[in-house]
């Protein structure tokens, strides 16, 4: 079950929306979409959330590219709203290095072979081996001082976990306005 919803801050304070990404593909959608909330170029968080596994707070301010913290980024590449969020930059990689890896056929299959009974085998750890899920680290990826200047530390916002988008609307005085589109 996922939950996102759009924080607008406004001369008023904070005005919440909550979003359908059914239609987002990539993060400039997500930026777009979120740029469309606010017609000022006030700052706009994205909020996105998987129940207790993962969240996410996509940050726009007017033009600028958009900042993006990830609470568990393993977490969040099992699902496609994470997979939006976790760029190559993110991630720290270099999409020129990917582009070249997928022009290579690494994965031991001949032509012909079925490559699906190796796509779960179990690599000996217990684990089962979740291909290019493995690059990305478990744990918090991305800016963490992104809600610095608004009240939520770096520290702070890599410690919470269940309910973390209510904690977080809090800090900014924003609980109701967020719990009114929940």
């Amino acid at each position: 079950m996922y939950f996102a919803a759009l924080l607008a801050r406004t001369e008023d304070g904070w005005e919440a929306s909550d979003t359908e990404l059914d239609d987002v593909e990539t993060l400039s959608d997500l930026a777009d979409l979120a740029r469309e909330a606010s017609p000022d170029e006030d700052t706009v968080l994205v909020l996105i959330e998987q129940e207790d596994s993962w969240f996410g707070v996509v940050r726009i301010d007017g033009e600028e590219d958009p900042r993006i913290f990830v609470s568990d980024a393993s977490a969040a590449a099992r699902s496609s709203y994470g997979e939006i969020l976790l760029t190559d930059e993110l991630l720290g990689r270099d999409p020129a290095d990917a582009d070249d890896l997928d022009a290579l056929d690494l994965d031991g299959t001949e032509d012909g072979d079925d490559e699906s009974d190796d796509a779960d085998e179990d690599d000996g750890d217990g684990v089962a081996s979740a291909g290019p899920a493995e690059a990305v680290p478990h744990g918090p990826v991305g800016d963490a001082g992104i809600l610095d200047d608004l009240g939520v530390g770096e520290k702070e916002l890599k410690s919470l976990s269940s309910d973390a988008l209510t904690e977080i609307a809090e800090s900014l005085g924003a609980s109701e306005v967020l719990e009114t589109v929940r």
